[in-house]
């Protein structure tokens, strides 16, 4: 009798568990299909406004359009709708793994000092002409903001291997990193010809416009290269959110998993900020908004979390075209004017549950 009712619960578990599964596969779809949505009206907002009927026949209708709104959509709205979803994808991805190896809600590259880090090597090669690289002068501005991005990142990681280290000091620390490189930029814009000035404040607020589709190919591979491998450890990601004990006594190379990981998400984070500037929020927010979907497990959080932060940067970018007609404002703005309230609610919500 004992054994038939065992069998029975386990049915009743695995029917549950498919159940909860489908669930979040549903979700999953439907924040796709939000998605292109979002992508058309992107591509349909701008100095002139065109139906997402018309941008979809020019999309896959060619013969039967204008060859202006042709080229309008296809030239100039698509890289900018297109970067707007593979920068959101990457910083919300490592934002999410970020939150994960460190066991902290407050975790994103914004909150940790790799964008301000980014931020501060751009600054370098616009107001001073210092190229990190003096091989590529012409690259300068990006690759000095990958390079101070991925110096940032680094220092993280090795300050968490540190004897003592806790996870609140690894934030102490992303904060000490926020207000250094912060002082820094300050004090290259007091240095900075106008000119110069114009075009720092200008890069620091986030912008999709000067998206190219060379940009798009960059952080696109960057994003296919990066969803297998945390696809590969999602089991093991899973578990270390247990803890780093439980982790480890399951099997789990703890030391080296976080090494690989914030190896991979310093790409992701450097690479889109190198190109369109600091954009922040988008890897605190959308971590939390796909883990509130679909609960933690990897094999469902791993794409609500690339879906989200796709979804909320390509909405963001169509707010910044929408708020003043004919006119793009910039769309780290938006994105902050969104996120500080969030942030504060996370906050809060964590003192309480430590109370």
């Amino acid at each position: 009798m004992a054994a038939v009712v065992e069998t029975v619960t386990i049915r009743e578990g695995r029917g549950h568990y498919r159940a909860l599964s489908f669930r979040r596969i549903l979700l999953i779809a439907f924040l796709c299909c939000l998605l292109f949505l979002s992508v058309a009206a992107d591509m349909a907002v701008g100095p002139a406004n065109y139906t997402i009927a018309e941008v979809l026949k020019a999309l896959f209708s060619k013969d039967s359009v204008d060859v202006q709104r042709q080229v309008v959509i296809w030239d100039i709205r698509m890289p900018i709708a297109l970067m707007a979803v593979t920068v959101g994808a990457s910083l919300s991805l490592a934002g999410a793994q970020m939150q994960t190896i460190l066991a902290n809600p407050l975790a994103s590259p914004f909150t940790l000092g790799i964008s301000a880090a980014a931020s501060f090597g751009a600054a370098l090669g616009l107001v001073a002409g210092v190229s990190l690289v003096p091989i590529a002068v012409h690259l300068m501005v990006p690759i000095n903001a990958f390079i101070m991005a991925m110096l940032a990142a680094l220092f993280i990681h090795f300050a968490s291997t540190l004897r003592g280290v806790t996870v609140e000091t690894i934030v102490l620390l992303g904060i000490a990193l926020v207000f250094t490189f912060n002082a820094a930029l300050s004090l290259l814009e007091y240095l900075a010809s106008e000119q110069a000035l114009a075009a720092v404040v200008f890069w620091t607020m986030g912008s999709l416009t000067k998206a190219t589709w060379v940009k798009v190919a960059v952080t696109g591979i960057m994003l296919v290269v990066a969803i297998p491998l945390f696809a590969r450890n999602a089991w093991q990601l899973t578990a270390l959110r247990m803890g780093d004990e439980k982790a480890a006594s399951l099997g789990v190379n703890v030391r080296r998993l976080r090494l690989t990981t914030l190896m991979v998400v310093a790409l992701l984070a450097a690479i889109p900020v190198s190109f369109v500037g600091t954009i922040g929020f988008i890897g605190l927010v959308g971590p939390h908004i796909a883990r509130m979907l679909v609960g933690e497990d990897q094999r469902f959080f791993l794409p609500a979390s690339v879906v989200c932060g796709a979804l909320l940067l390509s909405a963001t970018s169509v707010v910044s075209k929408s708020i003043i007609p004919g006119a793009i404002l910039p769309i780290g703005v938006i994105t902050a004017l969104v996120g500080v309230p969030f942030f504060f609610v996370l906050i809060f919500t964590q003192r309480r549950r430590a109370w």
